[in-house]
């Protein structure tokens, strides 16, 4: 069991938050709210309560080393907008400046950390730096569901020095839909799955076998099923190693129609080409062509399958949607979601490329639950056990 921060009382105790807010930023310029905006309730819950609240998170890459680019600072200056009411700032996290903002703040006051990733020591799960991370809170609440799957000091490490933790409303909505799409999913369940890489969804296509009415497979993972079934995909991109994978999944459910694959696809060269692309059915893609996009057959045939869905969940584009010559797939296939959403069917989109694309198209808000952890999510649902979660348990 997972205490929610609910059951705790804070008022007027330090609660230290690990919270997600790795968000696109370009120029110092957030890009995207959507993950700040979805820590909102948890904060202003503290706030409410008269808490004293430090936040924590990283944002990028940056390799243990201090980038300008990738400082929280901006961020800070987002959410204070968001939440009507100014943030203080520190550098670093575990400084003695740090630290002594964290012992001067008062009740309803909120302390921003520096991005956890300028040292190494998070992601090497370093116990010294978790000790100090852990003097910033009386209790410590893990709102961050797009790392839960990894095994870092501030969401892994610092437990050993908690015995309140909990989680907040973040994570535990996130934990409510997708428990209940693995246990409990209103049927007929369709799954759609694409983007480019195979190896991070056969688990899940393995689990679901015997959950979903129909796994619709799409993108540039579609292609490592198509080499296995021996169809010419001429320079489409594949697997090579996960080709026996592949067939074992398709021997498994070959005598039904639970996978679906697309009929034909928008090619070309490359993705750069200035050719005008062309359409191949699945049995003809041409040597020196490459699928980038599911074709028209393929999407009429999918919003047909999507039509008798109760329960719609969507990980994955279906083609490379960023250049608008190959985003018709994903474009059609999100608003046919939004439309049987609207009409009483529950969606619920596993973050990553899926929720770019919805935020592309402006749908973010016409769909049951958008989770904010693409591969948190698919971890979860492939039955893998997500270490900060696990950590949390009493």
């Amino acid at each position: 069991m997972i205490k929610s921060i609910s059951t705790f009382d804070i008022k007027h105790k330090r609660v230290l938050i690990r919270a997600d807010l790795n968000v696109p930023i370009s120029d110092g310029v957030v890009q995207d709210d959507f993950r700040l905006r979805a820590l909102l309730p948890t904060l202003n819950y503290c706030l409410k309560n008269n808490a004293k609240i430090v936040l924590m998170s990283h944002l990028g890459r940056p390799k243990g080393k201090i980038d300008k680019k990738l400082s929280l600072m901006p961020i800070g200056e987002v959410l204070a907008d968001l939440l009507e009411m100014p943030i203080k700032f520190s550098h670093h996290c575990v400084s003695e400046d740090a630290f002594n903002v964290t012992l001067g703040l008062k009740s309803g006051e909120i302390h921003l950390l520096e991005n956890l990733r300028f040292s190494n020591d998070e992601v090497e799960n370093n116990k010294d730096f978790s000790s100090k991370l852990a003097k910033h809170g009386d209790v410590f609440i893990n709102d961050a569901f797009g790392t839960a799957h990894r095994e870092h000091a501030s969401n892994v490490g610092i437990i050993d020095h908690f015995s309140n933790r909990g989680m907040g409303f973040l994570i535990e909505n996130e934990i409510q839909y997708f428990y209940k799409l693995i246990n409990k999913p209103k049927k007929p369940l369709i799954v759609i799955l694409g983007g480019s890489k195979v190896d991070s969804k056969l688990s899940l296509i393995d689990r679901f076998l015997n959950v979903a009415d129909r796994i619709i497979i799409g993108g540039g993972m579609v292609f490592t099923f198509l080499k296995a079934q021996g169809k010419n995909i001429g320079n489409s991109i594949y697997q090579e190693n996960l080709v026996s994978a592949a067939f074992d999944i398709l021997e498994k459910t070959k005598n039904t129609q639970k996978l679906v694959f697309p009929s034909d696809y928008i090619c070309n060269t490359s993705f750069e080409s200035k050719k005008k692309p062309v359409i191949y059915s699945k049995n003809e893609i041409k040597d020196g062509y490459m699928g980038l996009d599911i074709g028209p057959r393929s999407i009429k045939r999918f919003q047909s399958i999507l039509n008798d869905a109760e329960t719609i969940f969507w990980n994955g584009p279906m083609g490379v949607f960023e250049n608008e010559n190959y985003e018709e797939g994903t474009k059609s296939l999100a608003s046919s979601i939004v439309e049987f959403t609207e009409k009483g069917s529950k969606s619920i989109i596993g973050g990553g490329d899926s929720a770019s694309a919805l935020r592309k198209y402006n749908l973010t808000k016409n769909v049951t639950h958008l989770s904010t952890g693409g591969g948190a999510s698919l971890e979860l649902l492939s039955g893998k056990t997500l270490p900060a979660l696990q950590r949390l348990e009493i």
